[in-house]
């Protein structure tokens, strides 16, 4: 049986990729009462790790295009906590995400928005959110963008 956002994700010709595997001694995700607490998804294509550092070699579009990758593992992730059932995601709480930048480089909100404007897509006005976007020297495997999430489930 499809539910909605599942009917959403179809017509907006979205497929989630499996929900990955930690990559260190974590889990993907924390259950608290009504909160899932996701861990950092990095960005990752289907040929592997999408990396670089913006403001140098990544411009502003190619790294939206990777916060939007890691939008789609945390809806991986929050679909495996919710049991299959994104029906079940009563708002996304927030969004903290993180830049592999260089120094010079300010536009880390518009970087973001490549996750934002997913989780607008897909849950409508509960993809509304809290979010940090925060500048960083490097992130593991040089990617070039890390997010992680919280949201409140049914």
């Amino acid at each position: 049986m499809t539910g909605t956002i599942d009917a959403r994700l179809a017509s907006l010709g979205i497929v989630l990729p499996d929900a990955p595997a930690p990559a260190a001694n974590y889990v993907p995700f924390v259950q608290s009462g009504t909160l899932v607490f996701i861990s950092g998804q990095v960005a990752q294509g289907p040929d592997g790790f999408l990396t670089g550092k913006v403001g140098a070699e990544i411009d502003i579009p190619t790294a939206q295009n990777a916060a939007r990758a890691c939008g789609l593992a945390l809806l991986a992730q929050l679909r495996a906590a919710c049991g299959g059932d994104l029906d079940r995601v009563v708002r996304v709480v927030k969004l903290t995400g993180f830049v592999n930048a260089t120094p010079d480089f300010t536009e880390h909100p518009a970087v973001i928005n490549g996750s934002s404007d997913l989780m607008a897509e897909v849950f409508g006005p509960a993809g509304a959110h809290a979010r940090a976007a925060v500048g960083a020297g490097s992130l593991p495997f040089n990617v070039q963008v890390e997010i992680e999430g919280i949201f409140e489930i049914a």
